[in-house]
């Protein structure tokens, strides 16, 4: 079974950075493609960024490119969001999500909060 944990979230201020984390209590982390999505309140849960198994392909919204950066580390199960020049309207519950590739089972993490204040 595949567990997401997200953490690294909380409070900033506007033009600061975060690192958020999401480990996988599971040992086969590195075949499983990652994703970060976010959801402001009131608002539809969205996509932020991808990578694939090897962590070569990368994709990220419009909104972000440019700003996060989508890493992984399979040695350590876990994936990161480096979040530079945040923005008030960055502020969402961020959750980690992973897809197997031959199945397509989809897992979500419990989400960790980002509010970047102006």
């Amino acid at each position: 079974q595949v567990q997401l944990e997200e953490s690294g979230g909380g409070l900033v201020q506007a033009g600061e950075s975060v690192r958020l984390s999401c480990a996988n209590s599971g040992r086969t982390f590195s075949v499983y493609a990652m994703g970060w999505f976010r959801q402001a309140p009131g608002k539809e849960r969205e996509f932020v960024a991808s990578i694939s198994r090897s962590g070569i392909i990368t994709y990220y919204a419009d909104a972000v490119k440019g700003r996060f950066t989508i890493s992984r580390d399979n040695a350590k199960n876990t994936v990161y969001l480096q979040m530079n020049s945040l923005k008030p309207e960055d502020t969402a519950v961020y959750y980690c999500h992973a897809e197997h590739p031959v199945t397509r089972t989809n897992y979500w993490g419990q989400g960790t909060q980002v509010t970047v204040s102006s």
